[in-house]
């Protein structure tokens, strides 16, 4: 099956001159849903690890379901406010200003393994401050998988000692 195709772009949002890649139609398609389970599967069936991590909010749903299919457990990274347990914060840059990112400070225990799972690989501004956080933890990061990956902002030179795979390139 085409992933690709099913990706809708949408010129000028949320800025003009920014190709929004929408994967909305594709999350609407049962078998385009599953071969993008399956696929993101297919990436991370012979690693060694304890948990998947998925950021608020497309990260869900993509983790919840490999961590179903793999037997293993899901930790969710969200936005600060969000989480009602005790957390474990780390501030980063936006493009105009700055946000927090946050887990419960029991997620992970030192030396567990993981691999965060999201829908899209772009600047890595994103991953890196989770793998930061997780790393603060005493977490170790196994492997990045993502659904689509902008290749053209060069996320991966943020990223560069970590294994990273990605199911849809532009």
């Amino acid at each position: 099956m085409d992933l690709k195709s099913m990706v809708r772009s949408v010129p000028d949002f949320p800025q003009k001159g920014v190709i929004f890649r929408d994967i909305t139609p594709l999350l609407q398609d049962p078998e385009g849903l599953q071969n993008s389970i399956d696929a993101l599967y297919e990436r991370l069936k012979d690693e060694e690890f304890d948990y998947i991590i998925g950021p608020e909010s497309r990260g869900f749903i993509f983790g919840v379901p490999l961590a179903y299919k793999m037997k293993k457990g899901f930790i969710p990274v969200r936005k600060a406010g969000k989480l009602p347990y005790k957390t474990k914060q780390k501030e980063y840059d936006l493009e105009y200003g700055t946000s927090i990112i946050e887990m419960h400070v029991d997620a992970i225990q030192p030396g567990q393994k993981v691999v965060i799972v999201d829908d899209l690989l772009a600047t890595g501004g994103t991953s890196k401050v989770m793998v930061d956080l997780i790393e603060a933890m005493g977490g170790q990061v196994v492997k990045l998988v993502y659904l689509i990956e902008l290749e053209f902002l060069n996320g991966r030179e943020q990223l560069e000692k970590y294994k990273i795979e990605s199911v849809i390139q532009y």
